[in-house]
């Protein structure tokens, strides 16, 4: 199915290469009153959703041109908001929490019956109107992504697009560790040589901004388990 020209709003884009999987999923959704807009690489789904408004993303993880959450990353690094949904083969936890780290909003392991593909499709149609003004937030300190923001009271100070996805994986973990590598692939996408410096610099700059914001967090390095935002005592 081509792309329409026209601006979009109860229509969603579809990202999947498997064309008998892309036509049972597009019957099931215009079947129940969703249009879709289907693209068959990761690439023409970057430029179609650069191009036009669409209400969910659905994105297929094994793509012939990479992994989904790579789009995905891609879609935040740029502001964008489209609330995505990822379809993967691979059901296991590592698997669901690193698609939610990258920026993903739902997960569903293949295979997967239409009615609840539908019935979560439409959950995050329901969505995007309060996305665009959430702040994500935790013990004061709030991140707004789409100004590439960080507040605390009516304090604020600019982030870097690589800080600004540090602190987004950092502030959705409220308080729990997160792993070196998925905080790398946040910020420079998966599959990037990031240099130990890149990212020991970014770190630093953070906590130096938390400070100039006067936030009771500290970002602490937990040995073994990865970096989290502790709070107060907490941080000793």
């Amino acid at each position: 199915m081509s792309p329409s020209t026209r601006k979009l709003h109860h229509r969603i884009a579809l990202v999947e290469d498997h064309a008998r999987l892309a036509d049972l999923v597009t019957r099931g959704l215009v079947g129940a009153g969703i249009a879709v807009d289907t693209f068959a690489t990761l690439e023409s789904a970057w430029h179609g959703i650069g191009e036009r408004e669409y209400a969910v993303a659905v994105i297929d993880r094994g793509m012939p041109d990479g992994d989904g959450l790579g789009l995905v990353r891609r879609m935040r690094d740029a502001r964008m908001l489209t609330p995505c949904l990822m379809l993967t083969a691979r059901d296991a936890l590592r698997d669901r929490v690193d698609g939610l780290d990258a920026g993903a909003d739902d997960y569903l392991a293949k295979p997967f019956a239409m009615e609840e593909l539908i019935a979560r499709v439409r959950a995050l149609m329901r969505r995007p109107a309060q996305i665009s003004d959430t702040r994500l937030s935790y013990h004061g300190v709030s991140v707004q992504p789409e100004a590439g923001h960080m507040l605390c009271g009516d304090q604020h100070v600019s982030l870097a697009p690589a800080e600004l996805q540090i602190m987004i994986c950092l502030l959705r973990a409220g308080g729990q560790a997160v792993r070196r590598a998925t905080l790398e692939a946040a910020a420079w996408g998966v599959g990037e040589a990031v240099t130990p410096n890149a990212f020991d610099v970014a770190l630093h700059r953070l906590r130096k901004k938390l400070a100039a914001i006067d936030a009771d967090l500290a970002l602490v390095n937990l040995r073994s388990y990865g970096y989290a935002l502790k709070a107060g005592d907490a941080a000793a």
